[in-house]
């Protein structure tokens, strides 16, 4: 009797050992060869993942700047600290980096505008905006379910009074905000002094004007008005060339609407 039960049990566990003894000499053969170089680049990146490099991910990121066909600089979560310790690494120029910020060009607040219906469902921007574009009477507007807010690693981002708002000094430009909002509203803009269009409603003056106080009618006034050819309104929206603006901020104080701020990294 106790034959018929030891017997099963040893030739199960002499399978167990013969494949764990083939697994391992397959892992042995079948081994990959590590790039070492790749590796201790991947240790110097700050391992967000986020993708804002333009590659997967840092090991992607790594890889690229090991065989050379990337350069340090583009990390801009580890920002300039990080490319120069790559830069020390590979014994190359880092050069200079452009620090980004995300910015949300919505001012749709509860104060500003209102609902075309009550949401009831998944509390997330993209579940809302799945049902008829979402709740809000403009149809560009922010949502204010918060995705945004998750999506941040670096608590930059918060929801007040119904719209997005990213703290500046606190933002990483790591691209996940981005990414996460179904309504494409925040982009980066250089951290330097310039104007800022808080708005993407593109219809027709009179239609913004029904849904939202404050969105951008497309009445040219900041466009007549800027002195350096930084600001012109296309499909009915006004749109700021970073690289041409000042930050005089003669086109915030002409706008009827409001809807043009001023931005500044240092304030």
């Amino acid at each position: 009797m106790m034959n018929e039960i030891l017997i099963p049990i040893l030739i199960v566990a002499g399978i167990g050992l013969l494949c764990g003894l083939i697994l391992a000499f397959a892992s042995i053969v079948m081994a990959v060869p590590k790039d070492e170089k790749a590796e201790t680049i991947r240790e110097l990146l700050p391992g967000a993942n986020c993708g804002a490099c333009g590659f997967s991910g840092c090991d992607g990121y790594a890889k690229a700047l090991a065989t050379g066909e990337s350069k340090p600089g583009l990390c801009p979560v580890g920002g300039a600290a990080v490319a120069k310790s790559i830069s020390a690494y590979l014994g190359c120029d880092s050069g200079e980096m452009e620090v980004k910020v995300a910015t949300v060009h919505c001012l749709g607040s509860y104060d500003n505008t209102s609902n075309k219906a009550e949401y009831e469902g998944i509390e997330t921007c993209a579940g809302a905006a799945a049902v008829a574009g979402g709740p809000a009477s403009c149809q560009y507007g922010c949502i204010g379910l918060g995705d945004c807010v998750r999506a941040c690693q670096y608590n930059a981002v918060s929801v007040c009074n119904g719209v997005a708002r990213i703290e500046p000094t606190r933002c990483k430009a790591c691209s996940m905000c981005i990414k996460a909002c179904p309504k494409h509203l925040i982009s980066f803009i250089p951290a330097k002094k310039q104007a800022v269009v808080r708005c993407t409603n593109c219809d027709k003056g009179a239609q913004t004007n029904k849904v939202c106080k404050i969105g951008c009618i497309g009445c040219m006034k900041c466009e007549k008005t800027c002195t350096h050819d930084a600001i012109h309104v296309k499909n009915f929206i006004a749109e700021v060339d970073p690289q041409k603006c000042t930050g005089c901020g003669e086109c915030v104080d002409v706008c009827p609407r409001h809807c043009i701020t001023l931005f500044d990294s240092n304030l």
